[in-house]
């Protein structure tokens, strides 16, 4: 990957003003023994539609083009494997693209005042250092937990070099990617808008 120039900010929750922990999913292989039905219909998206949901998973065109073009998979490890191999490919000016489209939900609404006073506190003192978005990926870490590391790893990670910085922010991004393309196939997937299509949205 290429190492590029000064990112653009990261917005503020919208329902709230407020900064918050980025969104993740809980969704694994294991817990999805239809994989094979969904991937099916993953692959036969129109590749239009594809492109849209895969923006879901990384908010950057080109690896959402370069995914949708590169099916049908004929399985789950090697969709991650082209998900990899296309984050691997990233320039800088995919990577700005892809951390500008990170949004953030709101935190939960028992969170104290002080909770969100701290957040915003650690990712203002992120952005002024390195002028992009914080990212990380929690995995399997418990929702109760999830503000405690993400206040620890900014806190963390502030002391990078911004060179260092800005690859451990595409690693974070290539691992929610995976993340998210199990929820694409799950549940038809994240979209760039928030909503589920599902629901009609």
């Amino acid at each position: 990957m290429t190492r590029g120039s000064t990112l653009s900010a990261h917005p503020l929750s919208r329902s709230t003003g407020r900064l918050a922990i980025p969104a993740q999913t809980r969704t694994s292989p294991a817990s999805l023994p239809e994989l094979p039905e969904l991937l099916d219909g993953f692959n036969a998206l129109p590749a239009d539609e594809a492109t849209h949901r895969l923006l879901g998973c990384l908010r950057n065109l080109r690896w959402a083009r370069r995914i949708a073009d590169h099916r049908p998979y004929p399985t789950v490890e090697a969709l991650f494997a082209a998900s990899d191999e296309a984050a691997y490919d990233l320039t800088a000016a995919d990577l700005a693209e892809a951390l500008a489209g990170e949004t953030l939900p709101p935190l939960p609404d028992d969170a104290y005042e002080a909770a969100h006073m701290a957040l915003g506190a650690a990712h203002a003192a992120y952005e002024a250092r390195f002028g992009h978005a914080f990212v990380i990926y929690l995995g399997d870490i418990p929702a109760r937990e999830a503000l405690d590391r993400t206040l620890e790893a900014i806190r963390s990670r502030l002391t990078n070099d911004p060179d260092d910085e800005r690859i451990i922010a595409w690693e974070e991004l290539r691992r929610l990617a995976r993340q998210r393309l199990l929820t694409l196939l799950a549940d038809n997937g994240p979209r760039p808008d928030g909503r589920h299509p599902r629901h009609g949205a």
